[in-house]
């Protein structure tokens, strides 16, 4: 399955309070001028979530500009599906067959912001789940160390799946700080003394 976006977590920002709206804008604009030589690609910087929309740019290139940009606690190649049961069956079942190895585990990890969504995160991992069971042979669960961990997001605005978590630089982004001046004295009181 090709992944059509990126989904990117942030790291201490989640805890900079009235401030957040500074860092984050910070943080899409070092991301794209890290990439602003795929004008294709969009940035959109939310309140807990960054997306990159692709638009058909190569997503290893991308995935690999991001993990040196501080800010990122970590980010996923996703795909987007409507909030449709049937249709993240599909999705997800498209994803773990793309990844699993013969003999090899794995789990349904669902986070659900939308809390209308049919499904509480119980019955979408169970959904799910049970259907990548019946249609992948010689693989079964693991909810402790999975081989393959299939994360799912329910928003408003779809559903976001993906198989990856790729960790990031951390910390908070460049330029988000200020400056600062270090004064080292090279006085009389500076000086080593042999022992």
């Amino acid at each position: 399955m090709k992944y059509d976006r990126i989904v990117v977590r942030y790291g201490e920002l989640s805890t900079k309070g009235r401030n957040r709206k500074q860092f984050i804008k910070k943080l899409a604009h070092n991301v794209k001028r890290a990439i602003a030589d795929f004008p294709e690609v969009k940035v959109f910087g939310e309140r807990d979530r960054m997306y990159l929309l692709l638009n058909g740019a190569d997503a290893q290139v991308i995935l690999e500009r991001l993990q040196p940009i501080f800010g990122i606690q970590s980010f996923s190649p996703a795909v987007r599906v409507l909030q449709d049961v049937e249709e993240m069956k599909r999705a997800g079942l498209e994803l773990v067959r793309a990844v699993h190895r013969p003999g090899g585990s794995f789990k349904v990890n669902t986070r659900r912001s939308d809390r209308s969504f049919e499904l509480d995160t119980s019955g979408v991992n169970h959904e799910l789940g049970s259907y990548i069971l019946q249609n992948i042979d010689d693989l079964h669960v693991d909810v402790k160390t999975p081989d393959v961990k299939l994360l799912v997001e329910v928003r408003s605005e779809g559903v976001f799946l993906s198989c990856q978590t790729i960790q990031g630089a951390g910390g908070l982004p460049v330029s988000s700080s200020g400056r600062a001046m270090l004064m080292l004295s090279g006085g009389i009181d500076s000086l080593w003394r042999d022992i």
